[in-house]
């Protein structure tokens, strides 16, 4: 008699975790983001906040003392790249949120209603992603200048979802059409309860995926804001010290290079570990390449 064996059902989580570790680059990944994400959080509970300025040891050398040298204004490298992670990767995740939130919500409704209620929504995005990325933050923090970080999240969350909303439109597009759909409508289930319970759960995959996209990006747009100056120097951030270091020129002085380099190459180590967690993740979660 053949014995049939069947492989457990492993859920969402279990296929996430398993399509990372399935991965060598995506174990890796997954670890810098672990690693990133406990010295921006855990970090500054094991460290010493008091960081004063010292104006005998301004850009001083790397030491014992100081791991990373100081600053402009005497200060530990160090204790300010501790203390300047958390700020950029929380906006960057609730950022990545609104920003997802409205794509789904819109592109979900756009693409399963059609009629009016489409073109209107496919006007306002055109005209969203008519106007220049760059330019119209530059506006919004330029009117409304703030260090709340929620604040600054919904300023990058209002202009990048245009892109997104436009796929999710298209996804739900395809799915529609499919038969469990149809059967939906036949037993009048009415359009919210379609859209919400029976299209988008097919699409958490997707979503997910570009919910990680959406953070990288944005923690890029809120570095670029620092940079340019739009937003107020009131606490420590890692864009913010990007900005100390190029207005006071620390590219030009090579015991200053720690501070300038140090953010970077944190904001770097991150992303890469995003990135390619997101392609093993895709691999996972996309029945078309899992079994590739």
């Amino acid at each position: 008699m053949a014995v049939t064996t069947t492989a457990p059902a492993t859920g969402v989580w279990g296929t996430i975790w398993q399509g990372i570790t399935r991965s060598t680059s995506g174990f890796i990944g997954l670890c810098l983001v672990i690693g990133v994400l406990l010295f921006a959080f855990v970090g500054p509970l094991l460290i010493d906040h008091h960081n004063p300025t010292d104006v005998s040891r301004i850009w001083g050398p790397m030491s014992a003392e100081h791991w990373l040298g100081t600053n402009h204004e005497g200060k530990d490298t160090f204790t300010q790249l501790v203390l300047g992670g958390r700020e950029p990767i929380l906006v960057g995740f609730m950022a990545a949120l609104i920003t997802v939130a409205i794509a789904v919500v819109l592109g979900a409704v756009a693409g399963y209603v059609r009629g009016r209620i489409d073109h209107l929504l496919l006007q306002l995005t055109d005209i969203t992603m008519t106007i220049p990325f760059i330019v119209l933050m530059l506006v919004i923090a330029s009117f409304y200048r703030t260090s709340s970080p929620m604040v600054v999240s919904f300023i990058i969350g209002l202009v990048t979802w245009p892109f997104l909303m436009r796929s999710i439109r298209a996804q739900v597009l395809t799915l529609k059409e499919r038969e469990f759909i149809e059967a939906a409508r036949l037993q009048d289930l009415g359009t919210a309860r379609i859209i919400f319970v029976e299209v988008l759960p097919n699409m958490l995959g997707y979503i997910f995926i570009n919910f990680i996209i959406a953070i990288t990006n944005a923690i890029y747009a809120v570095v670029g804001m620092y940079l340019l100056g739009l937003l107020p120097s009131t606490a420590d951030n890692w864009g913010l010290m990007i900005q100390q270091a190029w207005d006071n020129n620390a590219f030009l002085l090579p015991q200053a290079a720690p501070f300038l380099i140090a953010p970077m190459v944190m904001i770097m180590l991150f992303q890469i570990g995003l990135v390619t967690m997101t392609r093993s993740l895709e691999q996972a979660l996309n029945p078309r390449l899992r079994d590739r």
